[in-house]
């Protein structure tokens, strides 16, 4: 797909702006939005031409923060912690409304709840809030976090890993619980939201720096509506939204992107009155359970943390 002229434009027309959006992982349907604005000519018609990168070395954050990219995909969890050592990100739309993350295992771990973590091996990816969420989950079923071995296995694959170095792992169900499906590998998964509102946090979103809101205001909004344009479009098509982003990265497993776009398309938007929308007590609430287990060293200004106006209306 190319997002080149499409033949109607005047000679008078304003060449496209040119900005890069960084992912905050390898491609997935988190991210099927971006590329249908990209492919379908939604970002074109905001007069922006996006290209979408990998996060590489620096991360998503970072490289927005300074100015490298002017959107990514972030987390909820990222943004807060920069806010708090006055990092200047934005988050400016929720890509999914509810956190459909949760602890995985294979059903013949049986690990039906937090307290079965005791004895078990954790693989994670080496960040603090992990050992923090699994203590808090743990202490409301009067279990001991320090009877859990907690190692780290960075991005190493949930199937393998699973089989030979560890009993459990925090995986997305739209993806590796959706490729679990796919292998016929039953899974117990226990859901954050279920053992904690303060949990159901904003994962992931799209972020900018405080720069481009004050000084470019119009080309946030401009690319705020060409992704909502493009979620809106996943929502609505997940069969031909799934086929975009195929298309876009032919590495990826074609069924499992299909699959996977079917499961969280109608989870884009759920029960928000519009796609991208964010709620001040969803980031309060997290921020809140964030100070409790030491995670930051002060309170969240949650009404600099993210903002919902340059949602189309």
């Amino acid at each position: 797909m190319t997002t080149g002229d499409n033949g109607t434009a005047g000679a008078s027309e304003e060449p496209l702006k040119k900005v890069t959006v960084v992912l905050d992982w390898t491609p997935n349907t988190n991210h099927t939005g971006l590329y249908v604005a990209r492919d379908k000519g939604f970002f074109k018609e905001q007069g922006l031409d996006v290209e979408i990168i990998g996060p590489g070395e620096a991360g998503a954050d970072m490289m927005v923060a300074t100015g490298d990219a002017e959107f990514g995909v972030s987390y909820q969890e990222g943004v807060t912690q920069a806010r708090i050592q006055d990092v200047p990100l934005v988050s400016i739309a929720a890509v999914i409304q509810h956190n459909t993350s949760g602890f995985a295992s294979p059903v013949e771990k049986n690990i039906v709840s937090p307290a079965d973590f005791e004895g078990k091996t954790y693989g994670g990816w080496g960040s603090p809030v992990e050992e923090a969420v699994i203590d808090s989950l743990m202490q409301n079923a009067g279990a001991d976090v320090s009877k859990v071995n907690i190692v780290s296995i960075g991005d190493a694959d949930y199937f393998t890993a699973v089989k030979r170095d560890i009993d459990f792992a925090w995986i997305y169900y739209a993806w590796t619980g959706i490729e679990a499906e796919l292998r016929g590998e039953k899974m117990n998964m226990l859901y954050l939201t279920d053992y904690s509102d303060k949990l159901d946090y904003y994962t992931p979103v799209l972020v900018t720096n405080e720069d481009n809101i004050a000084n470019n205001p119009d080309l946030v909004k401009a690319f705020v509506a060409g992704a909502a344009q493009g979620y809106q479009f996943a929502i609505d098509n997940p069969e031909e939204a799934a086929e975009v982003l195929i298309a876009a990265e032919p590495d990826l497993n074609a069924e499992l992107v299909r699959a996977s776009q079917k499961w969280l398309s109608p989870r884009y938007q759920d029960d928000a009155p519009r796609w991208g929308e964010q709620k001040r007590e969803v980031w309060v609430n997290y921020a809140e359970w964030m100070l409790e287990h030491k995670l930051l060293e002060k309170e969240l200004d949650a009404d600099q943390a993210f903002t919902n106006e340059f949602l189309p209306e």
